[in-house]
């Protein structure tokens, strides 16, 4: 006589919801450090024991979703991460991406791009610059719109109001630099100007030491951000051959998007 294997239930299936949820929030936060995260600083952004999270970590680690960093510590978003983005933008990326290519080779500059998540913006691709003083981050990482300037240019597509809707009150401050809700609603009117020009800089907004310039890109997959990320240190003197170099990207890409040339 055999026995069948009892069914999980309900309770099996809300433990399973709760570890994915608990996953989903360990990854999010690391897609918002790419610098990345001590196991004890996950375990206070996402308010669970540390134990716990080593136990999901060390899950995510062995699909290649999160990596140690190494001897020093700390983890973040696995390569896999990046495999997804792409599997799911594949044309958009495809398309954009020998752009990309000429665009970070042109300036020497590390160039991404992205697409609005919520309130905030990931990056769906990018190109390292080869250079020995740089920008790198991880694809798939997240960042507030309201602080860059992919963000900025991708509100500047909403209205005034969609935008007061879309943006979290009180604003994260993620450097001296970054503006509150009242003083970014307050210049609704830079907005106009980006909608103008398509074009924006932020000056460490986001993260001390790095700056970067943005245009929107509108295409029939969508709308999108390219942005050149650079150090703050360089960025003053750079800003107007990034702002040119930027806006004759979006329009060689806007006019033969799925061409392979890239013209300066």
């Amino acid at each position: 006589m055999t026995r069948e294997a009892p069914e999980s239930g309900e309770e099996g299936k809300v433990g399973g919801i709760q570890v994915i949820a608990r996953a989903a929030a360990i990854m999010r936060t690391l897609g918002e450090h790419p610098q990345g995260l001590s196991l004890a600083a996950i375990a206070q952004a996402v308010k669970l024991p540390r134990s716990t999270v080593q136990r999901i970590v060390c899950a995510l680690e062995a699909e290649y979703l999160v990596e140690a960093m190494g001897p020093s510590g700390g983890f973040r978003l696995g390569v896999a991460v990046g495999q997804l983005v792409y599997q799911t933008q594949t044309d958009i990326i495809s398309l954009v991406r020998p752009y990309l290519e000429c665009l970070s080779n042109w300036l020497q500059e590390s160039v991404s791009l992205s697409k609005q998540a919520g309130e905030k913006i990931q990056v769906i691709d990018r190109i390292v610059a080869e250079r020995d003083l740089r920008v790198v981050f991880p694809i798939g990482v997240f960042a507030p719109m309201h602080s860059t300037s992919a963000g900025k240019v991708l509100l500047a597509g909403l209205d005034d109001a969609a935008v007061r809707d879309l943006l979290p009150d009180p604003l994260p401050q993620m450097t001296r630099n970054t503006r509150d809700l009242p003083a970014l609603l307050a210049e609704l009117a830079e907005l106009a100007e980006i909608r103008e020009t398509g074009f924006t800089f932020d000056h460490g907004e986001c993260s001390e030491g790095i700056s970067g310039g943005s245009v929107s890109l509108d295409t029939y997959l969508g709308r999108y951000a390219i942005s050149v990320v650079l150090p703050t240190a360089r960025a003053a003197r750079r800003v107007e051959a990034i702002r040119e170099a930027l806006l004759a990207c979006k329009r060689d890409i806007e006019r033969a998007i799925g061409g392979t040339a890239c013209r300066r």
